[in-house]
């Protein structure tokens, strides 16, 4: 059997148990100090996440390196505390210059990232490819202007309608709007093969002050033949924005009878709309 050892010659892990606790509480840049490190880890996740943890972190280990300087007069303590504090200072920095290189040079295109790109989840990076293709210019189109003439302006670039309203029309007749974060010349687009020409065959006019991004037609498609992850976006944009654009033309059409026409199903229509003689009997 091992011998008793007396309570007051015992150890834990080397160094002598506690025999009593001080009735003495630490000065208040110490429980500051712990209270902003408390703060501080309550941040979330991402850049600004992190930014606001070290945010608070910093000052937290300031007024522990005071207290370990003014207070306990520990050289270790104070050494430990101003090394953590400079940590934090440079994560600091690094975060600020992080998102600095990730800003979008405009408000607009800041806009257009969040409300378009984002929530497809298109990294930021890969966005400013995008808008480094357009070199992140904004055109303004007047009320009454018009963007393109049927039968005349040449289809040689790809646009993007940031505000405003564009009518589209066709020998005089109104045809549909174009609103923002639409393409507007997206069917043009898709009806022509890289190395072909084309104009248009509608006409564009600003119903109101308008802006727009617009990109060349070569310079896209070399940027779309090298990054396929950008060419599949294009395409999947381009596709939903021509079915909007089909479906504001479908509520315009009917036929004699009163029937709306579908035209998802062209083939099967003289087969699922009902006949006249139908329509007497009923």
């Amino acid at each position: 059997e091992l011998p008793a050892v007396s309570s007051q010659s015992s150890v834990l892990w080397g160094h002598p148990v506690c025999d009593g606790w001080s009735n003495n509480t630490e000065g208040a840049i110490y429980h500051l100090g712990n209270t902003i490190l408390f703060l501080g880890y309550m941040g979330g996740s991402g850049a600004y996440g992190c930014l606001f943890i070290f945010g608070f972190l910093a000052p937290s280990f300031l007024c522990l390196s005071l207290w370990g300087w003014m207070t306990v007069c520990g050289l270790d303590v104070f050494t430990w505390n101003l090394l953590l504090l400079l940590l934090c200072l440079a994560q600091i920095c690094h975060l600020l210059y992080r998102l600095r290189q990730e800003g979008l040079p405009s408000e607009e295109l800041t806009t257009l990232y969040q409300a378009v790109y984002l929530p497809l989840g298109v990294p930021i990076q890969v966005f400013k490819e995008i808008a480094g293709a357009f070199e992140n210019r904004v055109v303004e189109l007047r009320a009454g202007e018009t963007y393109a003439v049927e039968g005349k302006t040449p289809i040689d670039q790809l646009s993007f309608l940031l505000s405003g309203r564009i009518n589209v029309s066709l020998e005089g007749q109104f045809l549909h709007y174009i609103h923002r974060h639409q393409f507007m010349d997206s069917p043009e687009w898709e009806s022509l093969r890289p190395n072909e020409e084309g104009k248009f065959q509608v006409t564009l006019t600003a119903e109101e002050d308008s802006r727009y991004i617009s990109w060349r037609r070569r310079r896209l498609y070399m940027l779309l033949s090298k990054e396929r992850y950008i060419a599949r976006l294009f395409s999947v944009m381009l596709g939903f924005d021509i079915a909007e654009k089909l479906y504001a033309l479908n509520d315009k059409l009917y036929i004699k009878s009163g029937v709306h026409l579908d035209i998802r199903l062209p083939s099967l229509y003289h087969v699922l709309a009902p006949s006249k003689q139908f329509k007497n009997q009923c």
